[in-house]
């Protein structure tokens, strides 16, 4: 039905859109699509425990894993973010251990705790969005 140049085609056309726009966001957009995409990722694996998918459980929790410590740790300024940015750091980090522990054990009751954690602290950088954007 489709080419296999065609499906190449359009799958560079997904990758240059959403590279460009992570090039034209703020640090304060990139850091709300990296919770975006760390929920999607937490939901999908979610979903996948619950079908029985191993694969697809570990391909998930592992993206899940990738944007807290490549994205939202990397992106914590500890020096200059002080008590709430350890803070940060120390909740990103039980995160993780408790991620891992859901992958081990296949166990959703970890993943939906992860996500109760988490999205207080998304829902509050939603929520300054507006005034940081003002002020940058």
């Amino acid at each position: 039905m489709f080419s296999s140049t065609g499906y190449g085609a359009a799958n560079a056309y997904r990758q240059v859109s959403a590279h460009s726009g992570v090039e034209n966001a703020s640090p304060h957009q990139l850091i709300q699509m990296l919770f975006d995409g760390l929920f999607q990722s937490l939901n999908a694996a979610r979903g996948a425990m619950e079908r029985s998918e191993v694969e697809e459980k570990g391909r998930h929790i592992s993206k899940s894993v990738r944007i807290l410590q490549e994205g939202l740790v990397m992106g914590l300024d500890l020096e200059k973010g002080g008590e709430l940015a350890a803070n940060l750091k120390l909740l990103y980090d039980y995160s993780v251990a408790q991620l891992t522990k859901a992958n081990i054990h296949s166990d959703v009751v970890l993943v939906e705790e992860v996500i109760k954690l988490l999205q207080p602290v998304a829902q509050g950088w939603k929520e300054i969005g507006p005034t940081a954007n003002q002020t940058m």
